[in-house]
C-alpha cells in the first residue's frame, strides 16, 4: 500500500548564487498534520515563482525507493525534503505516474499529476555537487519525482494511505514527457 513518508516544508531560505538570489529548496519533514491548501502545503514557499509553486507546481512528490536508490550511489543518506520535496511518498512509482491520475493522500487531500521535475542548478549546488554533472546525472537516472495540483485541501500527515485513482485512458507518464536537459 502506499502511503506519506513525510510532509516537508521550507525550513529556511538560503543565499544562492542563482539569477534570484535566494532558494527556499531546503524542506525538513513536519511533525503531526499540516494542512494543504490551493498552493501547496502551509508555512512552504517557493523563492523562485517563475520555475515553482502556482496551481500546476503546487506540491513536489518524490518516492522512498528513488531516495533510497540516490543513498547508494551517492554514498549519504537522503532525508526526506533533502530534494527539496514537499511529499515523501512509499509504495508509488512517482516518475512513471500517469499525468492526470489523482492521489487521495488521508482522508481528504486529493492531488492531481501534472508534470515531471525538470533539475536546475539550484539543486546541484544545494547537493553540493555542481561540478559533478548532477543536474544530467539526475535527468538520465530518469528518477524525477512529479508535481501535482492540489484538487481538494485538507490536511495530510506522515503515515497517511495514499490511494491512486486513475488517469484518463491513454494518459502519458511523467517520464513520457520529460524532455531531458
Amino acid at each position: 500500500m502506499a502511503r506519506l513518508v513525510a510532509p516537508c516544508v521550507v525550513s529556511q531560505l538560503h543565499d544562492d548564487a542563482g539569477t534570484v538570489g535566494t532558494t527556499a529548496i531546503d524542506k525538513q519533514p513536519v511533525e503531526g498534520a499540516v494542512k494543504v491548501g490551493r498552493f501547496g502545503l502551509y508555512a512552504d514557499v517557493q523563492a523562485d515563482r517563475k520555475h515553482h509553486g502556482g496551481d500546476d507546481k503546487a506540491v513536489y512528490a518524490y518516492a522512498a525507493e528513488d531516495a533510497d536508490w540516490w543513498a547508494e550511489q551517492l554514498g549519504r543518506d537522503i532525508p526526506p525534503g533533502l530534494f527539496g520535496e514537499n511529499l515523501r511518498v512509499a509504495g508509488l512509482d512517482v516518475s512513471n505516474a500517469r499525468v492526470g491520475e489523482r492521489w487521495r493522500v488521508g482522508e481528504s487531500v486529493v492531488l492531481e499529476v501534472t508534470m515531471p521535475r525538470t533539475p536546475c542548478m539550484t539543486f546541484a549546488r544545494w547537493m553540493g555537487e555542481e561540478d559533478n554533472g548532477w543536474v544530467r546525472r539526475f535527468s538520465e537516472a530518469r528518477r524525477l519525482g512529479a508535481y501535482l495540483r492540489v484538487v481538494s485541501t485538507g490536511s495530510v500527515r506522515a503515515g497517511d494511505a495514499i490511494e491512486v485513482l486513475p488517469a484518463p485512458a491513454g494518459a502519458p507518464t511523467v517520464l513520457d514527457i520529460y524532455q531531458g536537459v
